[in-house]
């Protein structure tokens, strides 16, 4: 992707400065990253580690992007768990050294605003990308590794910044953009098919900006889940109805099983608001507010492959197939209906420029105004479709918040010292009811309930210093003070509080950059993430009769990781390459296992000893390659990530991190054939992975295992006139049909008509 030349890109590859041929040439400082466009990033650029990054003109180019994350999709070792259009609630984002189970090891920020959910580690504790529209995207930032002081224990992983439109004069744009999705697995054989548009509009007069921006989404996702019984070895007695359709196959672990029909097959209806505005006090001093509104409906429902003797379906009952005896409960085939509507706030005062000092206020606000679903727990469907007893799960009020006071301050030619405070603080506040009307009914008795704070306030200093000719360094220090309270675990009528904790930590961070050469450089990272344990890791379980925990642990220890990586960057003519070789070692990981608690056998969040992680990264990109308008853009990964201690678990000592492949590759290829028509070409490639500690699941083409894959994407786009362009795209075009506990999307084509003005 031509992330060099663009006129809004960033050269992102570590774009450093070449040494002076003479006295009288130029010196730029070693390492710094050089940012092209209108938007400064809230990434710190002085550090000489490893960086990527695209820009919204190849987005267009190359990405069929219904979704912010889509822009992520081919950047070296990231992976999105997307696995659908509209993904809200599992679209965790995975890095070298940490899988799709860790939402909590990276960090999001769309303008320095926090869309990370900290709130838990986890599938359902995605980033909240349905605030950023593809369409406001300018670029899109990344940096590796917890290399930063300004950022704590969650940037292990990557830190990623949304840098999003502000207009400097008029400016309208609408996309209209149509899914389709031919859907085969088993039995299931439909088409699944997508609508989403959105407009935007911004102007900028004197010493005020503003831009709004609106889109809707309503899309049918795959089937996601699928009811399942292990083999039955219980003779059939004589009044259970004898079935047909259910499908023989093998677990993840190769167990035989059988799958009775598909469940959570969602309908999504989405809309998202944004608005931003800004003044500019004078040349140097910005005040800026960004107000976002996401409301979510979904639907999820269930079909059932199994038939009794007229051909009608069977969603529940004591069945017999082949003879053999199976009770299907009222809530196997689930069905749930979902409605949440989330607020965003965002404030910031910064000045900028080349000045001595510089400064920024900057404070956040996340708010679960309304999260509410509801699911039956009487009847079966179909006949809970007209409602009766069920229950209903509110998260309202839980959110987070931020506040971030920074300075950069340039004594010198050879230092840049930036410093500040931040403060993170979240709450989680979830309950269970029962109610006699799952559709629309009030809530009754509570069923269980966990709810609790978390709040982190740090300080932070790095200095970038160019200490020699051709040298420079980075060395930080971060303090963190994190506390824990007002933790409670209920079950229906009793409650366990947990007491308050606190706890302070150091991490210091370092970064030295060589240029060796005019088009060679050389730099090292080291440094120490701690990653504190989120609300529900803590608080979320179970309580028996007798008010004891029985599946959560309120004194889990905090994630410490030591990262380093070694990188050798090479400019070529019109474009990088970058070979880097990185290491991880994390003690006290957070993960799911079995555990005894209160003299029951459970599984439940506990601490992995130690994990040790080793691997190479190779990441190229060159533009005009053989001939003009002919791009190149790839990235090759492999990965060494093994459990070397884990007293609670024996048997997991010696095998992979879960969801790490030993491999994972991206290509992209474009080509402008005319200045009005660019087609391109992309592939990605994860090799075998697991999904338990113990890596006892080694059928990944199974419902709820992890498997392999390679999937091609094609997209073409045509500019019509100034104002009119058009997209068709095609994703999953080889079809691979490859899973990551659910199954992913099958071919789609996506089809999109755009208006600027």
């Amino acid at each position: 992707m031509n992330t060099l030349r663009t006129p809004l890109a960033l050269a992102l590859l570590a774009v450093y400065t070449q040494f002076a041929a003479a006295q009288d040439a130029p010196l730029r400082q070693i390492g710094t990253v050089i940012i092209e466009g209108s938007r400064p990033t809230s990434l710190p650029t002085q550090i000489p580690t490893t960086f990527e990054g695209i820009s919204h003109a190849d987005i267009e180019r190359c990405i069929n992007a219904t979704d912010a994350e889509d822009a992520l999709k081919y950047m070296p070792s990231l992976l999105v768990r997307k696995r659908y259009i509209g993904d809200y609630n599992h679209a965790v984002l995975s890095t070298r050294a940490s899988g799709t189970g860790n939402s909590a090891r990276s960090m999001v920020y769309s303008d320095g605003i926090l869309l990370s959910n900290y709130l838990g580690n986890g599938a359902t504790f995605a980033p909240r990308w349905g605030m950023v529209s593809p369409e406001l995207i300018e670029r899109v930032d990344v940096l590796y590794g917890p290399f930063s002081a300004a950022y704590g224990g969650n940037s292990v992983g990557a830190v990623v910044d949304y840098v999003t439109r502000m207009p400097t004069q008029l400016e309208v744009h609408a996309k209209l953009t149509a899914t389709h999705q031919p859907f085969k697995l088993y039995i299931t054989d439909g088409v699944y098919q997508g609508k989403l548009g959105s407009i935007t509009v911004g102007n900028r007069s004197g010493n005020w900006a503003w831009l709004v921006d609106l889109s809707h989404t309503d899309s049918d996702g795959q089937p996601l889940t699928f009811p399942n019984k292990a083999l039955s070895t219980t003779a059939a007695g004589k009044n259970a109805t004898v079935v047909t359709g259910a499908i023989a196959e093998r677990d993840r672990a190769n167990k035989p099983w059988l799958l009775l029909g598909t469940a959570t097959q969602y309908h999504t209806r989405q809309d998202q608001f944004k608005a931003k505005v800004a003044y500019d006090f004078s040349p140097t001093l910005r005040a800026s507010y960004t107000f976002g509104l996401w409301h979510n409906d979904s639907k999820g429902r269930p079909d059932s492959y199994l038939r009794d003797s007229n051909g009608q379906p069977v969603y529940s009952g004591n069945v017999s197939i082949d003879g053999r005896a199976y009770s299907i409960s009222n809530t196997d085939f689930n069905l749930s209906n979902e409605s949440l509507q989330h607020i965003m706030h965002g404030l910031s005062l910064k000045s900028h420029g080349k000045g001595e000092f510089t400064w920024e206020l900057a404070a956040s606000l996340y708010d679960y105004d309304k999260d509410q679903l509801r699911a039956p727990t009487a009847l079966a469907y179909p006949a809970s479709l007209n409602g009766g007893a069920g229950r209903m799960v509110s998260q309202d009020g839980t959110g987070w918040n931020t506040l971030n006071a920074k300075g950069t301050w340039r004594p010198n030619h050879f230092h840049v010292i930036d410093f500040g405070y931040q403060r993170e603080a979240y709450k989680l506040a979830s309950i269970e009811n029962a109610t006699t009307d799952w559709l629309n009914g009030a809530a009754t008795g509570r069923n269980s309930a966990f709810t609790g704070k978390t709040e982190t306030n740090s300080v932070y200093a790095q200095d970038a210093w160019k200490f020699a000719t051709g040298w420079k360094t980075v060395l930080g220090l971060r303090y963190e003070h994190w506390n824990a309270h007002d933790g409670a675990t209920s079950n229906a009528s009793k409650t366990a509080y947990h007491p308050e904790r606190s706890e302070n930590y150091l991490s210091p961070k370092f970064a030295l950059a060589y240029q060796a050469t005019q088009d060679w450089v050389i730099k090292a990272s080291l440094g120490r993430a701690v990653r504190m344990p989120t609300v529900s890791e803590l608080y979320q379980g179970g309580v028996n009769a007798s008010g004891q925990l029985t599946n959560n642990d309120p004194d889990l220890k905090a994630e410490k990781s030591y990262t380093g990586e070694l990188t050798a960057d090479r400019k070529l003519e019109d474009g990088w390459l970058r070979l880097t070789a990185f290491g991880e070692r994390t003690r006290d990981s957070l993960y799911s296992q079995v555990n005894v608690l209160s003299g029951s056998t459970v599984s439940t969040i506990q601490n992995v000893d130690r994990i040790h992680t080793k691997g190479l990264e190779l990441s190229y990109t060159q533009d005009n390659v053989w001939r003009q308008g002919l791009n190149l853009n790839g990235s090759l990964t492999w990965t060494d990530s093994r459990i070397i201690s884990n007293d609670r678990f024996a048997a997991s000592v010696g095998k992979w991190q879960p969801r790490i492949p030993e491999w994972r590759a991206t290509g992209v290829v474009s080509y402008d054939f005319t200045d009005k028509l660019s087609i391109s070409y992309a592939a990605r490639y994860s090799g075998r992975q697991y999904s338990t500690l113990d890596n006892s699941d080694p059928n990944g083409y199974a419902y709820m295992g992890a498997s392999k894959y390679f999937t091609t994407d094609l997209r073409a786009r045509y500019r019509i006139d100034q104002r009119w362009s058009a997209a068709v795209g095609v994703d999953n075009l080889n079809n691979y049909q490859y899973w990551n506990f659910h199954p992913y999307p099958q071919r789609t084509f996506i089809a999109e008509l755009r208006y600027d003005l």
